[in-house]
């Protein structure tokens, strides 16, 4: 059986959101990890090499980054409709959100809440506001990223604005999307799922 190594309210949830959306038969592994404020640790129970969440083993593939992670677990399990398969419709826009969040979406995000600037970021990765842009120009022909049909790849691009609203962007279309994704049963779940091991933690 696959196993997921996760943190409540961490980047690992929206994983645990997935594997609800899936039906997957996943052991989630609750694991500690060092916070921003310093609180925690890395957990010698958690094979990452660098002591973070979300990890996936299934056998002998050991996978990390959110984005990978989605992609193989929805490959892995197909029938739940989550992500278009290798040659289906709309196979290439799934591939390039869940690319375009690990590669510019989380960095821009990272950039703004550090307070940094600098014309190489600019240049390679835009700005915030072009990416809010992006997200707009999708979600109007939505209701989903890819369009009609809600995918891993809405799950992994709402989920930083969880847990970071002040950098919600101030566009209707983007906050009724985070509240759809947000109001999904799997979430909910998630949701007191990490409230229930954060009283116990």
């Amino acid at each position: 059986m696959p196993v997921l190594y996760h943190s409540y309210f961490s980047r690992s949830s929206s994983v645990v959101t997935l594997i609800d959306e899936l039906g997957a038969d996943i052991d989630i592994r609750d694991v500690t990890v060092r916070r921003a404020d310093g609180r925690g640790g890395a957990d010698p129970a958690n094979p990452h090499p660098e002591g973070k969440v979300p990890y996936l083993v299934d056998g002998d593939e050991h996978l990390r980054e959110r984005g990978a992670i989605m992609l193989y677990l929805t490959d892995r399990y197909p029938e739940a409709g989550l992500g278009p398969v290798h040659g289906a419709p709309g196979r290439g826009a799934y591939l390039s959100w869940l690319f375009y969040y690990q590669g510019v979406m989380e960095p821009l995000m990272l950039i703004r809440m550090a307070g940094v600037s600098h014309p190489y970021f600019e240049s390679t990765l835009r700005d915030f506001d072009t990416m809010a842009a992006r997200l707009a120009e999708a979600l109007e022909r939505g209701p989903w990223l890819l369009g009609d049909t809600f995918s891993a790849a809405d799950l992994l691009c709402v989920s930083p604005f969880s847990w970071l609203p002040d950098l919600i962007p101030d566009n209707p279309v983007i906050r009724d999307w985070i509240e759809r994704c947000a109001q999904r049963p799997a979430a909910q779940r998630t949701l007191e799922r990490d409230m229930a091991s954060k009283a116990t933690g």
